[in-house]
């Protein structure tokens, strides 16, 4: 542990945090009971072939442990604060790659924890930016919320948010998001389907962040009940038909009654998905 807390200036960080940090580190017993996740990541990451810069990936290793293990107490967005400065311009995409343009096997593993640990899509403070400015005053519902942590940095920001998902991971098993010392269950409230109310939403913006893939029809399912419901804008966060979410009935509705508004030019992907953010309306 001693190699990484050799780069702990490359962060900003008090001195009691820093010594916070030395005393976690230093006791490994206490560190898998309390942060299994982050325990796991510093046991198994040294192993992964990573950017072959030994200094950016320990700093990368130290932003994770900070901010993991720091929580809200430390950040606002930890997410985004963890990948940040691994963003890349890509032909003209922005990515998550650490200067490498086919990644690594160290931060595909990064990847996975992070995105169980909070959100399969990455929130820059630019694409919270854009939907705040596409709902425009209007409340927002959340469909297939996971933990809630877009709801959570959305609401923060003014924005009202009811957030629903089949299976709230702090109310029951959710095989997406698994229960874990060290980490939240969830970030906003969120409530299981049997909560959702079934009346007027025309005024209301549906959001759709990385809805499940794969043949499952929640998403067109959620946006066909939007709009019975007299729903008119939606923002999708997902990759295009064909890929890894959503479905191709919800695609097609799209296509057949729905006018793309708005792509977000700034919104931040890991360098191995497609994922877009849009937003759109209803005709």
């Amino acid at each position: 542990m001693g190699a990484r807390m050799a780069y702990m200036n490359d962060l900003v960080l008090t001195a009691k945090r820093r010594h916070e940090l030395a005393v976690l580190l230093d006791d490994e017993h206490r560190l898998k009971a309390t942060y299994p996740k982050v325990a796991e990541y510093l046991d198994l990451a040294p192993n992964l072939s990573g950017t072959g810069d030994d200094r950016a990936d320990a700093s990368f290793d130290l932003r994770f442990v900070h901010y993991v293990t720091g929580g809200q107490a430390h950040s606002e967005n930890p997410y985004w604060d963890v990948v940040a400065p691994a963003v890349s311009e890509r032909s003209g995409r922005r990515v998550v790659d650490a200067g490498r343009p086919n990644g690594s096997a160290r931060l595909a593993y990064a990847q996975m924890l992070l995105q169980g640990i909070y959100s399969y899509a990455i929130p820059s403070p630019e694409t919270v930016g854009w939907i705040i400015k596409f709902c425009d005053g209007s409340p927002m519902v959340e469909l297939g919320a996971g933990r809630g942590y877009w709801a959570a940095l959305l609401s923060a920001a003014g924005v009202e948010v009811e957030a629903y998902d089949s299976e709230p991971p702090d109310q029951g098993d959710n095989v997406s998001f698994q229960a874990g010392a060290g980490q939240a269950d969830v970030w906003h409230p969120v409530e299981g389907l049997d909560k959702l109310s079934a009346g007027d939403r025309s005024g209301d913006v549906l959001f759709l962040c990385w809805p499940p893939g794969w043949g499952n029809r929640m998403a067109s399912e959620a946006l066909s009940w939007f709009e019975r419901a007299g729903g008119k804008r939606l923002v999708f966060i997902g990759e295009p038909k064909g890929g890894k979410t959503a479905d191709d009935t919800f695609f097609d509705r799209l296509s057949a009654g729905w006018e793309l508004r708005s792509k977000d030019a700034h919104y931040v992907s890991w360098w191995n998905l497609d994922d877009v953010a849009q937003a759109w309306v209803k005709r």
